[in-house]
């Protein structure tokens, strides 16, 4: 299978994953997921209103480029980049974009 095909249907897998768990109809947030396959974007967001407060948090947002995963927000407890390490995608293909460039160098994974 292609890597970029798998490497999308594991995402989707994830974040449909987090939004099953983090969905709160009861406490007046949803759970949201968008994926972008033409352009290759996808996120998971939560909306809604809590206690008279509006709740809009990006949640967890991943892209593609240049054949590796680009994770720009991560709100997970554990972190996406762990649930791909779990699914043996390797920590050469996972940039961690949400860190600014200069400090990637001292992440275990890919700096760009």
């Amino acid at each position: 299978m292609d890597k970029l095909i798998h490497y999308r249907a594991l995402v989707t897998k994830i974040l449909k994953e987090h939004a099953r768990l983090t969905h709160t109809p009861q406490k007046g947030v949803d759970a949201h997921t968008i994926f972008d396959v033409e352009n290759n974007r996808f996120m998971m967001f939560r909306v809604g209103w809590r206690e008279r407060k509006r709740v809009t948090t990006p949640y967890i947002y991943v892209h593609f480029k240049n054949d590796k995963i680009w994770i720009e927000e991560d709100w997970t407890e554990d972190g996406i980049a762990t649930e791909l390490l779990y699914e043996n995608i390797p920590r050469e293909d996972i940039v961690l974009a949400f860190h600014s460039p200069e400090k990637r160098p001292f992440t275990e994974f890919a700096t760009a």
